[in-house]
């Protein structure tokens, strides 16, 4: 498989980032964190499955997952947060670009402001946090270009289209969050995507 044209060495691969922006769409911090995005587990709904993407250890939403609009929180106006159960309440808006705790050795805005950054309105970008398995099954993905990618049941990036593995269930429409590119090989631990939200 190709490679990302440009990379040094060690590609981007030390970023405290799991969401790497190539071609930048709108960096957008509308919105308030809602309380669990600060206290979330990882992964927040689903244990089945578990994606070797994501660092069981931090809480909170993580860079690279998906952000959602909230009509659960604060009277269901202008808050934002990772996946809820039931879903009815959550529509997928954008992806993070940062961890809402920080990471170790840096400032913490999000746990100051109350607010995160997500990329929304198009972009292209590279992500280390997607699913690698099937939620429902623990059955290994297998990622291809041209693939839409939808929001899982945990908040991160997935190719599977049933209604076990995703936040968005058929009956309530189902929003594509990008366009596959290129996919993960043993090279390149990331989806490079073009986003539709």
């Amino acid at each position: 498989m190709a490679t990302l044209l440009g990379q040094a060495s060690g590609g981007w691969t030390e970023s405290s980032s799991a969401l790497e922006v190539l071609h930048a769409g709108i960096f957008n911090s509308t919105g308030v964190l809602t309380d669990d995005s600060f206290t979330q587990n990882n992964p927040p709904l689903i244990s089945v499955g578990i994606t070797n993407q994501v660092d069981q250890t931090l809480n909170g939403v993580l860079s690279g997952s998906v952000a959602f609009a909230r009509g659960d929180a604060g009277g269901g106006a202008n808050f934002i947060g990772g996946p809820i159960a039931p879903a009815v309440t959550a529509r997928p808006i954008g992806v993070f670009l940062n961890n809402a705790n920080g990471n170790a050795f840096e400032n913490t805005p999000g746990t100051a402001s109350g607010k995160n950054t997500y990329m929304s309105s198009q972009g292209t970008y590279a992500n280390r946090l997607f699913e690698d398995k099937n939620i429902a099954t623990a059955a290994i993905l297998t990622y291809a270009c041209a693939d839409f990618l939808f929001a899982s049941r945990n908040g991160y990036l997935t190719n599977v289209v049933a209604d076990n593995n995703r936040m968005e269930q058929i009956a309530t429409g189902i929003t594509t969050i990008g366009l596959l590119k290129m996919p993960p090989d043993s090279t390149q631990n990331f989806l490079v995507y073009d986003q539709r939200i």
